[in-house]
């Protein structure tokens, strides 16, 4: 146990070193980011994810302990203390015709979550994890062409976007089971954190122009809150069919918010000399960011020690989104998540592979990213594709306590090469150690 203990303790350290160092970097690298409020974390744990993110109707996954905050209700299942850490991996290849194939890696903390049983039927969660991240870095070049006197002005006009933050999730949540089939639970969040985004406009080659770029910083943070419901039917005492539920109010969130629009010179070299003079500056400028109502519905199947499987469909009025009562020019999302697992043999002793819960999946997302077409004009709505698995692997039990290490693996694509856009091929892999216990218990002696 002190070994496990050991492990667990080195593995919470790396996880908080790594997520501290990625709060000041940008944990995305993806040109879609610059639109909402950056890529949207699913707030799922690897055992989720490698089942392609069904969560709605999940609880207990092979009678472990699962701390599930897309689904509180879930947390009325809790009946050990239970700890969940993860990191995450993100490798990312961008391509669009015509330009030259980036790729970009980042690491990042993905969660750190804690569940407390308060009585037989109700537990308490609480915990961090990311609710967004923004960061992209790309030029647009487009010939200008004007003049029919010789020689006509052949400079480009260079469009430069860049973006970084991101947006973290503190969440504390109950989750209670009635009647013995019926569990309701409620999160109540803080999301906080600064987004910050440049567009310059510049002319490299036209000596003496005044170049522009804008710049808007927004710091936010507000009270959110998420609710959920589970019913769950015995159809015999190992095999259990759940219907689910849950969502995600549309909250309003406090923004300060910066807004500075200035011009500037390039020197011999290219770069960009001190703005020579400032046309807005907005600081400090109090706003309210309107979240959109995300509705979930789910259902799970699953025989103990044998297997799970399940589905998931989710709505987000994203077209509501507001920043300072702007409207955001967003699309409702749509994401439908299908997928499972499967334990050979839960109970053999002389094959430690047959313990392992194999995890398999698929999502659908249809974006809430309405993109203009740089060729072909018009709107491209972008949706995204993936392909999911991984594992369960157990470890060795010890009086009572139960570890779990999960791994989860996505390999997909978002976007298109269609009208001038981007794609992007992912492939993001999770770790996380989960942790089963009994705590604050008293003992007893004869």
């Amino acid at each position: 146990m002190i070994k496990y203990t050991k492990l667990f303790i080195t593995f919470l350290l790396v996880a908080v070193a790594i997520g501290a160092k990625s709060q000041s970097t940008a944990s995305s690298s993806s040109p879609y980011s610059r639109f909402g409020l950056g890529d949207i974390s699913s707030g799922q744990v690897p055992q989720t994810i490698a089942m392609g993110g069904i969560s709605t109707a999940i609880n207990k996954i092979n009678s472990y302990n699962t701390i599930n905050q897309l689904n509180p209700a879930s947390y009325g299942l809790i009946n050990l203390t239970t700890i969940d850490v993860g990191i995450y991996s993100n490798t990312l290849f961008v391509s669009q015709t015509g330009q030259k194939s980036q790729t970009d890696a980042n690491f990042r903390l993905s969660h750190i979550s804690f569940a407390f049983p308060v009585t037989h039927n109700s537990a308490l969660s609480f915990g961090l994890l990311p609710y967004s991240q923004l960061g992209y870095n790309y030029k647009q070049s487009i010939p200008r062409g004007y003049g029919t006197s010789s020689p006509a002005d052949t400079n480009n006009t260079n469009y430069l976007y860049h973006g970084e933050g991101g947006l973290s999730k503190a969440y504390f949540g109950y989750g209670i089971t009635l009647f013995k089939h019926l569990s309701l639970g409620a999160n109540i969040s803080y999301i906080f954190g600064d987004l910050k985004q440049t567009q310059s406009t510049e002319i490299p080659n036209l000596y003496g122009t005044l170049n522009s770029i804008v710049e808007q910083d927004n710091s936010i943070g507000g009270i959110a809150y998420d609710y959920g419901a589970q019913y769950t039917i015995d159809i015999t005492p190992t095999k259990h069919f759940v219907l689910g539920y849950s969502a995600s109010a549309n909250s309003k969130l406090n923004s300060q918010s910066k807004y500075i629009v200035s011009q500037y010179t390039l020197d011999a070299s290219g770069v960009a000399n001190v703005a020579a003079d400032t046309l807005i500056n907005q600081s400090a400028t109090k706003t309210k960011l309107q979240l959109p109502q995300i509705n979930r519905f789910g259902i799970s199947l699953q025989e103990d020690g044998k297997y799970l499987v399940g589905a998931d469909f989710s709505m987000g009025n994203w077209s509501n989104l507001t920043i300072g009562g702007v409207n955001q020019g967003l699309l409702n999302s749509k994401t439908v998540n299908v997928g499972g697992q499967f334990t050979p043999d839960i109970n053999a002793i002389n094959s430690y592979w047959s313990t392992v819960d194999y995890r398999f999946g698929a999502t659908y997302d249809q974006s809430y990213i309405n993109a203009s077409n740089p060729t072909g004009g018009g709107f491209t709505n972008i949706k995204s594709y993936a392909l999911t698995f991984g594992l369960g692997m157990p470890m060795r039990p010890n009086f009572g306590t139960f570890y779990k290490i999960n791994i989860a693996a996505e390999v997909g694509q978002r976007g298109t090469l269609a009208n001038g856009l981007v794609k992007e091929n992912y492939v993001n892999i999770h770790l996380g150690f989960l942790i089963n216990d009994k705590w604050f218990n008293r003992f007893k002696f004869d």
